[in-house]
């Protein structure tokens, strides 16, 4: 009897974890909806990995700037080396190391017997040729080497509000705030704290603003190879209202009369006491959000909290008291996203929108999590507490750099013109890509 027993209770296990082995395996294809189609097709991996918002890798090495494409080359041509010196040590390093295990002593090989130094500009495929001159010249070689090389740069189309767009090089150090320089250079606009760098997802029809702090490389190596994402330079007005206006956020309680009346002095000493100290203070906010349940166009209301970790709900019949608290959501993992037109989309009760989900998910999916406000205003306060208690001091930091770059930036044009300089990149004066989610209007909550 106790072998039977015994068997049984190993058969159970074994179906626990079979059980568990298949809901990993369905999260790792949600999260890679595209990882199966890219191993087939090597090459076109390859062409994602390297530009965004183009056809392909030939087309966005033609739109680089000469002095972007001679930086591309010569970082290409250091690493090439680089991988040459490290494999050639490390093949010395494996014949000191078998000479030593063996236990005898080489004498030295006669300088005539040693092959010829190989030449340190050729590269391992053969590439060498002579320094290329013209600009097809400098792309067929940068083609070649980004065949061998294992790159971490971008080759990115930004779009302007006014349907033009700019291409940068973007390297997988350079953060947001650095991106956004560049395109100052390039654009000549005002250099206003409102501007962002933010990506457009038409099939899920969200949008979300990086924040300066973030590798901009990222983010969008999580877009699938057949994305039509897009990358777009926008103001917008709410990036850092939780630092220009930190009473809507810590003092909502409050009637809104008596907030909007509240002095710089004050704003200043409420953003000092919540951001300023060793540790954040988040907003302490809570109330009632209507959640969109899986896989149904039906939403329910629920009573949520706010907390540093993430999001709580309250459960049926129980209490707002920290024990009786469920977990929504840990913010670890995920980002947050503004939406467009979910009334019609998904049968919100209002167009007030916004999602949390793991950068990695680019179609619709059951780890997504659909909720609803009432209002801007309820939205205005939830999209942005979120920010504030998941980067933390970094989006204050952000805030600090972005003021700073801002008055250094500043040129006398643009004073003159009360820092509209080029105003056509703020403004619309041509109707502008269907799937673009314009920026708000002030007092707007789309951030």
């Amino acid at each position: 009897m106790l072998p039977c027993v015994r068997d049984r209770k190993m058969d159970d296990i074994d179906a626990m974890f079979t059980d568990l082995l298949g809901e990993m395996d369905d999260l790792a294809q949600s999260l890679k909806p595209a990882e199966d189609t890219a191993e087939a097709d090597p090459a076109s991996k390859t062409n994602s990995t390297f530009s965004i918002g183009f056809t392909d890798l030939h087309e966005s090495l033609s739109e680089l700037e000469d002095h972007d494409l001679d930086a591309l080359m010569a970082d290409l041509r250091s690493k090439s080396t680089t991988s040459e010196v490290s494999t050639d040590r490390q093949t010395s390093s494996c014949v000191d190391n078998q000479t030593a295990a063996s236990g005898v002593t080489q004498e030295p090989e006669p300088a005539a017997a040693l092959p010829p130094p190989s030449d340190s500009a050729a590269s391992s495929g053969g590439l060498h040729m002579s320094e290329p001159q013209t600009k097809a010249d400098k792309i067929k070689l940068a083609l070649e080497k980004l065949k061998e090389a294992n790159v971490r740069k971008l080759i990115v189309k930004v779009l302007m509000s006014d349907g033009s767009s700019k291409t940068l090089m973007v390297d997988e150090r350079q953060t947001v705030r650095e991106v956004l320089d560049k395109l100052f250079e390039k654009t000549h606009c005002d250099c206003s704290i409102n501007w962002s760098l933010c990506e457009t997802n038409p099939e899920l029809h969200t949008e979300r603003g990086f924040e300066d702090h973030e590798h901009l490389v990222e983010p969008l190596s999580a877009w699938t190879r057949s994305s039509e994402n897009k990358i777009y330079f926008v103001s917008r007005p709410q990036k850092y209202v939780m630092f220009t206006d930190p009473q809507l956020f810590y003092m909502w309680k409050k009637k809104k009369a008596s907030l909007n009346g509240m002095n710089m002095q004050a704003k200043q000493l409420l953003v000092k006491e919540h951001f300023g100290g060793s540790t954040l203070i988040v907003p302490d906010l809570e109330g009632t959000l209507h959640l969109k349940e899986d896989g149904k166009k039906v939403w329910k209301p629920r009573y949520f909290m706010l907390r540093a970790s993430g999001i709580y709900f309250v459960p049926k019949g129980k209490t707002k008291s920290s024990s009786d608290l469920a977990c929504f959501v840990h913010f670890e993992k995920v980002n947050i996203y503004s939406t467009n037109n979910y009334k019609q989309k998904y049968r919100a009760p209002t167009d007030f929108c916004f999602i949390l989900k793991h950068p990695c998910i680019q179609k619709e999916s059951h780890y997504i999590k659909f909720l609803c406000c009432d209002n801007e205003h309820t939205l205005l306060l939830w999209m942005n507490s979120i920010r504030i208690a998941k980067y933390g001091t970094a989006l204050y930091k952000n805030y600090q750099a972005a003021k700073k770059r801002a008055s250094s930036l500043k040129t006398p044009h643009s004073v003159a013109h009360g820092d509209r300089s080029n105003s056509h990149v703020e403004d619309y004066p041509h109707e502008p890509p269907p799937d673009f989610i314009p920026p708000p209007p002030p007092g707007h909550t789309h951030v």
